[in-house]
């Protein structure tokens, strides 16, 4: 049976390979064993984005019926009629609570780039310097090529920290993030690359204001 190579079936694990090196070493010490933000994600005074509630998706991105029932992938097949993410409002917010928002919504539409390869909204919500961002979209457009699939490899974010600075453009935020235990699979159903195991690392992501959020860099705490 073939086994694809992480050449041509990259990993979505390799957005994190992709951006280690990045100049963001400026939140470093915060970070203790470079695996978590620091502190626990129960740790008092934390914060977290609040959940995408709002009802605009994102440009370009097909909208599910509203009868249709999501089904995610599994070793028979693809996700089927995957929930389009829609923005928060406080997302839109040039605030501390809008950035926490919109990292979070971010995330929310890389794991939807990834369950379907559409990454039409993804690609909006970064600038055009961020090389990271490129290879998360390269990443999702990648795992759904040629008929393959990927069960799994979902992202949550517990903890979003932000370094909010007044009179600054471009903030910071620790985000700690999990990802699922991620299986490949190829068009005729047999499995591809090796597995990879479920993650829990920490990154710092830079992102700035210019009448909406934009991610400019993201790396990885080591």
């Amino acid at each position: 049976m073939p086994r694809l190579s992480s050449a041509t079936f990259p990993s979505a694990r390799a957005r994190t390979a992709a951006v280690i090196g990045m100049t963001l070493a400026l939140l470093l010490c915060s970070c203790q064993g470079g695996s978590t933000p620091s502190g626990s994600p129960s740790e008092t005074g934390s914060t977290t984005a609040s959940p995408a509630v709002s009802s605009t998706p994102p440009p370009g991105s097909p909208t599910p019926s509203a009868s249709a029932v999501y089904k995610p992938a599994d070793a028979k097949g693809k996700a089927q009629n995957v929930p389009v993410p829609v923005m928060p409002e406080l997302a839109k917010e040039n605030s501390k609570a809008g950035l926490e928002a919109f990292i979070g919504y971010w995330y929310e539409v890389g794991n939807y780039a990834d369950e379907t390869g559409d990454i039409s909204g993804l690609s909006t919500l970064s600038t055009p310097e961020c090389k990271a961002c490129t290879q998360f979209q390269k990443a999702a457009l990648d795992g759904s090529r040629d008929g393959r699939w990927i069960v799994g490899g979902k992202v949550s974010t517990p903890r979003i920290d932000v370094s909010w600075n007044s009179g600054e453009a471009t903030h910071q935020a620790n985000v700690q993030v999990i990802q699922e235990a991620i299986t490949y699979y190829n068009a005729d159903g047999t499995e591809g690359r090796p597995a990879d195991p479920a993650t829990n690392d920490a990154f710092v992501i830079a992102a700035s204001f210019d009448s909406t959020w934009k991610v400019v860099d993201i790396g990885v705490i080591r």
